[in-house]
């Protein structure tokens, strides 16, 4: 008598667990550098959009005088106007101005809180305005032209090591 045994389709516990066992190899050698570039990617942005808004500030200042956006004051709403729309020699906005937009529409969001507003002082910048504490994306002095991102100590420390950028 010969007996038939029906093969069953499927895996074994051993082979299922093997499996299981080189996927979690796996994942834990690529999830990390998708987390290092995701970081890398925040710092590169973040170095890139306060350039670039130091230079449209740079450009802002030159048009008017000398004077900064919002000079004298701590008006954030006065200083994204006369960085986003048309200006007369004086910075009074107006839509035939001869100077400006400086930044197209909105300002460049702070990729670490994504806020894109600013802190306006009216005086020197002081390390609480920008320690990363605050709400707003970047921190402008009216009175001295300075401008910095809104940043932990810690995520300032790794940027000036890793792009070379200082005062930020």
């Amino acid at each position: 008598m010969r007996s038939h045994r029906r093969r069953r389709a499927g895996f074994t516990l051993v082979e299922v667990l093997i499996v299981v066992v080189i996927l979690g190899i796996l994942a834990s050698t690529v999830l990390p550098q998708f987390s290092t570039s995701a970081r890398d990617a925040k710092e590169t942005s973040f170095v890139q959009n306060l350039q670039t808004m130091r230079r449209q500030l740079s450009i802002y200042t030159q048009q008017h005088n000398g004077n900064y956006p919002a000079q004298g004051t701590t008006d954030s709403q006065l200083f994204f106007d006369q960085m986003t729309q048309r200006t007369d020699a004086a910075g009074t906005v107006q839509s035939a101005g001869i100077c400006g937009p400086y930044l197209l529409g909105q300002l460049p969001p702070n990729p670490f809180n994504n806020s894109r507003t600013v802190l306006v002082i009216n005086g020197a910048l002081a390390a609480a305005d920008y320690d990363g504490a605050g709400a707003h994306g970047w921190a402008f002095s009216s009175t001295t032209g300075e401008l910095r991102g809104n940043v932990s100590i810690a995520i300032k420390s790794v940027i000036e090591t890793t792009k070379s950028v200082n005062s930020f």
